[in-house]
């Protein structure tokens, strides 16, 4: 009986971590397409305070949550700055996060961040989500995730989650510019046809 009652036990432990890591393997909990984001207010790598609002001539944002210690963030961090480069003189800056707890990640520590924009010369905010509270909001479970906001009268509505682009390891053999494809769509009063796509990257440390 006692080896019964144990044996079920186990299994529903097993059931409840199961379903904690399918629940936050995904993006079920944060902002679907067609939601508005809600604004935030994170330390910027120069210690002064970034919020989407600063941004009054703004037509949208490209929101990358990403991280210095991540292989693929890093792969991916030329072509986040060609984003911005493209982009944000259109309207459409990039905003990076880092969203990971420095405890398990020191190497995205605030000193880290700030060493490692000036190594690549980013030319956008890199913002360190300190609370961890902004990408749960987000949905975001990876490193590098984006989201396309659009400001319109409403707010900033989500338009697109996912990917950059369809190849992490190789910027020369991409097929399909996910990001550069949604934003071009809205820049030109079009829909964005491809609005959600997987994506790849390292889990984000809570």
């Amino acid at each position: 009986m006692k080896t019964k009652i144990k044996l079920i036990a186990t299994l529903v432990t097993v059931m409840c971590v199961s379903a904690f890591t399918i629940t936050n393997s995904n993006n079920g909990d944060g902002y679907k397409v067609g939601d508005l984001a809600e604004d935030f207010s994170l330390k910027n790598i120069n210690e002064t305070m970034v919020s989407l609002s600063d941004y009054k001539d703004a037509k949208g944002f490209i929101i990358t949550f990403t991280c210095n210690t991540c292989p693929y963030a890093v792969m991916y961090e030329d072509r986040i700055i060609a984003l911005n480069e493209k982009y944000a003189s259109k309207g459409y800056p990039v905003i990076a996060i880092m969203p990971n707890n420095t405890d398990v990640k020191p190497g995205d520590n605030f000193d880290a961040m700030k060493s490692r924009a000036k190594s690549k010369g980013f030319t956008f905010p890199y913002l360190i989500d300190e609370k961890q509270d902004v990408y749960p909001k987000y949905g975001a479970t990876k490193t590098p995730h984006i989201f396309i906001l659009q400001k319109t009268s409403k707010g900033n509505v989500v338009q697109y989650i996912g990917a950059i682009d369809d190849n992490y390891k190789d910027a020369s053999a991409v097929n399909t510019k996910y990001v550069e494809n949604a934003v071009d769509a809205l820049l030109n009063g079009k829909k964005v046809e491809q609005t959600e796509t997987r994506a790849i990257g390292c889990s984000i440390k809570a």
